[in-house]
């Protein structure tokens, strides 16, 4: 009995020495209490891309505003019926819950994590990597004031305060540019960055530099009818420092072959096994009429077999039920798993320039000339060739007209952001053009803006209301600041 009780007491001596912190067992070593920096940031380029490259109709249906999609069995978002899915709140929450939080989060942390090899603090890599999260964070606050408007901003985030102000756009909007300016300057590409866990450009500082000036770009254009010499300002400066030159400098997230880091609309149709989507008439319709060499890098030809390449192209009407089997489907490269993801690109770059040139603005060369640069620059990026480009732009229907620039490049800006709907929708707002006509049944006008979240109405009613007020109402057809015409 004796030798019993001292054994016992052994075990208990040893198994209290092994663990002198009890509360150490209670630790998940696979999943850590603090993540890294990197972590973050790749995260939260990985929910941007997918929520602007999503064709999930509870989150992205802005190719089917746009018409260059039309859903067969299921008419009701491309009708504009947001509320149905609560589209609104979803991309509302995308954007601000998994976009902005994280990259918030990694800017907090990356002057702990990232050291020399001795442990001391690499500053030129945390200013680096510190700015080049915050560029990323103003490009998504640019999505969401040119979506909604008056949002939360400098109240936004705060913990303590669960109902934030609504800043006026306007105001936030050139609180960005000043944001973006003080992140370029800061950015040093004698230092290093993220490298693998960049996944748009693996830390390469040179060419997150390119991709701030070209969103800085983007944005002087959106706001020229509103302010023409902020807007003069603005892309001046972004052309003087230097934007994308050609396609390789185009911000592309590279999805992989196999689950679960894919491309969403893979996720969302193949994987799926669903047919929820065929070409828009208006699109196709356009492609047909001009000739276009990326309708095949677009859309596969009619299941009935016609060789005849201008009647071999069909699209279902805006709104209309559809049946899948009868009309042109989405090609399947662009369905694949592997298939990149597109953030800001060398064509739209290029349209911007030629816009900016037709305003008076200096950024060097013609209307005429960037706009055949961005039209090649989107037939080579869908496996096209440049004399093809010669070809396309020599037809009278395509070549430039100055006489009325905003159909020449609102047009050509719309087919070349196929399958990038949110960017397609910007333009559209913007220039006017293609003049597109309301869908089938629908249950508004075309949607300019999106209303505020069911769960903003409910929770922060007061803000909620002051902030529908100063637009002009919480409605869809509202315009906002931006969008004059």
């Amino acid at each position: 009995m004796k030798k019993l009780i001292y054994l016992l007491t052994v075990v208990v001596v040893v198994a209290t020495a092994c663990s002198k912190d009890l509360s150490d067992l209670n630790v998940d070593p696979k999943q850590p209490a603090i993540s890294p920096s990197y972590a973050f940031f790749t995260n939260a380029q990985r929910t941007l891309t997918n929520t602007l490259t999503s064709s999930n109709v509870n989150l992205n249906i802005f190719r089917l505003i746009v018409q260059h999609w039309q859903e067969t069995q299921y008419p009701e978002e491309s009708q504009y019926d947001l509320g149905g899915r609560e589209i609104n709140d979803n991309v509302w929450d995308a954007l601000y819950r998994d976009v902005i939080r994280d990259l918030r989060e990694a800017k907090v942390l990356i002057p702990g994590d990232v050291k020399t090899s001795t442990g001391a603090d690499d500053l030129g890599r945390q200013q680096n990597e510190i700015a080049i999260a915050e560029i990323l964070e103003i490009y998504t606050w640019y999505y969401l004031v040119t979506t909604y408007g008056n949002i939360p901003y400098t109240e936004a985030f705060n913990i303590d305060d669960p109902f934030p102000a609504y800043d006026d756009a306007k105001t936030i909007y050139n609180d960005l540019l000043t944001r973006l300016d003080a992140a370029i300057g800061q950015l040093d590409n004698a230092e290093g960055s993220f490298e693998t866990a960049d996944i748009v450009y693996n830390g390469d500082v040179d060419q997150w530099s390119k991709f701030a000036n070209s969103l800085k770009l983007r944005m002087g254009i959106t706001i020229a009818d509103d302010d023409d010499a902020k807007a003069k300002s603005v892309i001046e400066s972004a052309v003087a420092a230097g934007v994308f030159e050609s396609n390789a400098d185009n911000a592309v997230f590279a999805y992989l072959g196999a689950p679960p880091n894919t491309n969403p609309i893979w996720v969302d149709l193949v994987q799926s096994g669903r047919d929820d989507f065929v070409a828009a008439s208006t699109l196709i319709n356009e492609l047909l009429a001009k000739n276009d060499p990326r309708i095949d890098n677009f859309f596969t030809e009619d299941q009935d077999g016609r060789d005849d390449p201008l009647v071999s192209y069909s699209g279902a009407d805006p709104g209309v039920q559809s049946a899948y089997v009868q009309y042109s489907q989405v090609k399947p490269t662009i369905t694949a798993a592997a298939f990149p993801g597109l953030l800001l690109d060398y064509a739209e770059v290029e349209f911007y320039l030629a816009e900016a040139a037709q305003r008076g603005y200096t950024v060097g060369g013609t209307a005429a000339d960037h706009y055949a640069a961005g039209v090649t620059a989107s037939i080579e990026y869908w496996g096209g060739t440049a004399g093809e480009a010669t070809t396309y732009l020599a037809q009278p229907s395509v070549a430039y007209n100055p006489a009325n620039w905003k159909e020449s490049i609102g047009i050509q800006q719309w087919i070349s952001h196929y399958n990038r709907g949110y960017d397609a929708w910007n333009s559209w707002r913007r220039l006017d053009y293609p003049q597109l006509e309301e869908a089938a049944d629908a249950l508004s006008g075309i949607p300019v803006r999106y209303p505020y979240p069911v769960n903003e109405q409910l929770v922060n009613r007061p803000n909620f209301e002051a902030a529908a007020a100063a637009i002009g109402g919480d409605f869809v057809e509202t315009k906002l600041w931006f969008d004059k015409f």
